[in-house]
């Protein structure tokens, strides 16, 4: 019998996945009857039932309607545990620790610039931004360890200290742009080697830098509180923590494997230490420095971005807002409400983004009022969407971060052979530049589901509102 056939309907856009012998607690997937058609869901799902497994864990093992296969957990996974006899989890986090997105608006409309200038605008970007495998920062020597301690001890505030961006982008950043606890000194030389002339390049794979317009508004208060018009000029990040991160996680990894925390586990990808033991407190150090470095990361892309806009557009940088920046691959300890009591825990978010309500202490006062944005990044061909968290309990206040995959990178590449995937996408009236064709074809439209079906399931499950819709123009890939 397969997974998708025991899943039960308890409510709108909620499917329970029932517990069984060794699930301490059951699943819960939010999604729709036609999103589940769309990709391949019995490996996933049997990874939500893994997570089950995990010490501590409460309430439900979560996945998102854009979850697909991943390590351990599968991609739109969101599991919590309790912090005095839960575990934390490197694949619970993924590789590309804090990996995710942020949003600017440009204040002058995308059918202004003439076609000349958005051309030019892209070869700048390209120019400007390393992007592909390994790719590093032009020009630079690279972090000293003095600069390397103070990001991560700092968070993203360093970067605005060195004059890349203001003030006001930290506040329209997830935790401020610092995840307190980053330690220089529990990292191996070869984690502190990847990522130290990394700073301020894309990376491979989904990762991106998208230019468009905002086509749509669902809902105009909150558009017009966050200063959202259609017609105007948006900026999409999608970058993380390079090969930084991924180091940090493969020597998590080979450490708790080696030390026999996957005893007991139906899959040794889950793999865990005790939050509370040294191991955890260590790995836990070392995610925050990763993460500390992606929001970096995101904020110096974002400089060079408003310096393009500068050099080829003549818009001022400050005049470039930036909405704001989430995580989407985090473990992060926040505190909710267990069987009615508040409690501290370990909430892991992995392909998945937090999406606090109105009045959540932690957020801004501008989001304070109306619920944190929630970006989801779709394909380069059909639509990115700004959503606005509505805090719902029985997902640990998180929703989706993206359109998910709907057949892999391989099977995406082969069914684009001997095609023209630049050509193609041209003729949709996107240009798209990439360091690797392969890249390219790899991430074309239909590798993915149909991002307005992923948001309609996290509207109609509760989790966040459509706010506006984004249709890209200019993408430059990873």
């Amino acid at each position: 019998m397969s997974e998708l056939s025991l899943l039960k309907k308890i409510g709108p856009g909620m499917y329970l996945l029932p517990q069984n012998e060794g699930m301490r607690v059951p699943g819960l997937v939010v999604g729709t009857d036609a999103l589940f058609e769309q990709g391949d869901m019995q490996e996933p799902l049997n990874q939500v039932r893994n997570v089950a497994h995990l010490p501590g864990i409460v309430g439900y093992s979560i996945a998102m309607p854009d979850i697909h296969w991943g390590y351990g957990f599968p991609i739109g996974g969101v599991a919590a545990m309790e912090v005095e006899s839960g575990v934390i989890s490197p694949g619970g986090v993924g590789y590309d620790i804090n990996c995710g997105v942020r949003l600017a608006i440009v204040p002058v409309p995308f059918k202004e610039f003439s076609s000349v200038l958005k051309n030019t605008l892209l070869k700048t970007l390209f120019q400007l931004i390393p992007s592909g495998v390994g790719k590093e920062h032009r020009g630079t020597g690279g972090l000293s360890d003095s600069d390397y301690r103070a990001l991560i001890e700092k968070g993203a505030g360093w970067s605005v200290e060195q004059g890349y961006g203001f003030e006001a982008d930290l506040a329209h950043t997830e935790s401020h742009g610092l995840i307190e606890g980053g330690c220089l000194d529990v990292l191996s030389p070869t984690a502190k080697e990847r990522g130290r002339r990394q700073l301020g390049s894309v990376g491979s794979g989904n990762h991106f830098i998208e230019i468009g317009e905002v086509q749509k508004i669902f809902l105009p208060e909150t558009a017009q509180a966050w200063g959202v018009e259609v017609g105007q000029t948006y900026v999409l990040i999608h970058s993380g923590s390079r090969g930084f991160g991924h180091q940090i996680c493969q020597d998590t990894l080979d450490e708790f494997v080696g030390k026999g925390f996957a005893k007991g586990l139906p899959d040794k990808q889950l793999v865990a230490a005790p939050i509370k033991s040294p191991e955890g407190q260590r790995y836990f150090m070392a995610m925050a420095a990763a993460a500390n470095f992606a929001f970096n990361n995101r904020q110096q892309l974002l400089h060079m971005v408003r310096l393009a806009f500068k050099k080829v557009c003549q818009v001022e940088p400050a005049h470039i807002r930036l909405i704001y920046d989430v995580c989407h691959n985090i473990a992060k300890f926040e505190r909710h409400l267990v069987k009615g009591k508040p409690q501290l825990l370990c909430v892991h978010r992995k392909g998945a983004t937090r999406a606090f309500g109105p009045g959540a202490a932690e957020l801004a006062p501008l989001f304070r009022a109306t619920g944190q944005p929630v970006l989801v990044p779709g394909d380069m061909g059909r639509a990115s969407h700004l959503m606005v968290g509505l805090g719902n309990p029985l997902t640990w206040c998180s929703s989706c971060h993206g359109a998910g995959r709907a057949r892999s990178r391989v099977k995406s590449f082969k069914a684009w052979k001997g095609r023209d995937p630049v050509e193609h996408m041209h003729k949709q009236g996107v240009q798209v530049m990439a360091a690797s064709f392969d890249t390219i074809a790899e991430e074309m439209p239909d590798a993915y589901k149909n991002v307005d079906e992923v948001v309609e399931a996290v509207q109609e499950a509760g989790l966040a509102n459509k706010v506006a819709r984004l249709r890209p123009h200019l993408v430059l890939k990873g």
